[in-house]
């Protein structure tokens, strides 16, 4: 078994935003960190079968599925992009995009799920946390880590935990999963903020109730307390949730230098919560863990945030406490 392995389609840059804080720079940047580890760089895999319009439907509805590809379509013959919505732009390449991006979090799934590794990460583009049922929404065509949870599930695994560190409220995961108690879902973010969601009194309902904890932050909270604000929801979430399988809505836009967000974490933060979260799927799930890239806009920090995050799931040892041993 691999310690990790790394899912970063080559069509990540198919998805042409043009001028967009969600750029193909930020994968492109992204990959050429983690290729200057030679560890990481050995787990890294560059294709990523698309996933099919079932493994969609688990999740979004067949007119949304229709509307993206079709987005694209009409992209390629005026050649030009469509907006999908204010913020949300389609081009000639952004559904092939989209298929691989949400193929790689399944390929990720199926990696740590039969053992192959214990650990993945998916790097993909467009992201996808927002994405609704319905709608595509703030950068996001589909949504890349609901689609691997239901994958998860299908393959066994019954109960799912998602955690969402994004600076942003992953709606569209909450929206999905909102009356399902087999699927956890937890996010800390920044309040109010966009979109807008994400409340503490935000709770799920019917089956689901008290199956979505959200902790919002205020603009400004100290890294500190933002992360004993995200170890003190793991720990009520596993008094009450045993999940067979975690996964991460890895957004680093929390990060103290990120343009669209105003929380302070910084690289060594992120590999904390990287450790703390495995932490979790150690105890319950005999590791499995899948992560899977959200936001993150600094191009300059962006990189190099990414690359400590895949090195504490691979279980080296952070090189801000060269003394404490990477886990075996």
């Amino acid at each position: 078994m691999s310690a990790l392995r790394i899912f970063a389609p080559a069509t990540n840059a198919s998805h042409d935003t043009g001028l967009h804080p969600e750029t193909a720079a930020r994968a492109t940047g992204i990959v050429c960190a983690l290729e200057s580890d030679a560890t990481l760089r050995a787990t890294i895999q560059r294709d990523a079968r698309p996933a099919r319009d079932e493994e969609l439907a688990r999740v979004h509805t067949p007119e949304h599925i229709a509307r993206v590809a079709a987005a694209s379509e009409t992209a390629r013959r005026r050649r030009q992009r469509v907006a999908l919505d204010p913020d949300t732009v389609a081009s000639s390449g952004s559904y092939e995009a989209a298929l691989h991006a949400a193929g790689a979090a399944l390929a990720a799934v199926e990696a740590v799920g039969s053992g192959a590794a214990r650990r993945a990460l998916a790097v993909v583009r467009p992201p996808g946390h927002h994405a609704t049922a319905s709608r595509a929404m703030g950068f996001c065509l589909f949504n890349n880590v609901a689609i691997a949870a239901r994958h998860a599930q299908r393959l066994g695994f019954e109960r799912a935990l998602i955690v969402d560190w994004d600076v942003h409220h992953g709606n569209g995961t909450q929206e999905i999963f909102y009356a399902d108690p087999s699927v956890f879902f937890f996010s800390a973010h920044q309040f109010p903020h966009y979109p807008g969601t994400g409340s503490q009194w935000e709770r799920g309902v019917g089956a689901g109730e008290g199956y979505t904890l959200n902790i919002p932050l205020a603009a400004g909270t100290s890294a500190e307390a933002h992360r004993r604000a995200i170890e003190a929801g793991l720990t009520a979430i596993t008094r009450q949730f045993r999940p067979d399988f975690v996964l991460i809505s890895a957004g680093f836009d929390a990060h103290a230098d990120d343009p669209l967000g105003d929380l302070n974490l910084t690289d060594a933060d992120f590999a904390r919560l990287t450790r703390l979260v495995a932490e979790v799927a150690d105890t319950y799930c005999a590791g499995r863990l899948v992560s899977v890239l959200e936001g993150g806009y600094n191009l300059t920090t962006l990189p190099q945030t990414v690359s400590r995050h895949a090195a504490a799931l691979a279980g080296q040892a952070d090189p801000a406490h060269p003394l404490i041993e990477a886990e075996a």
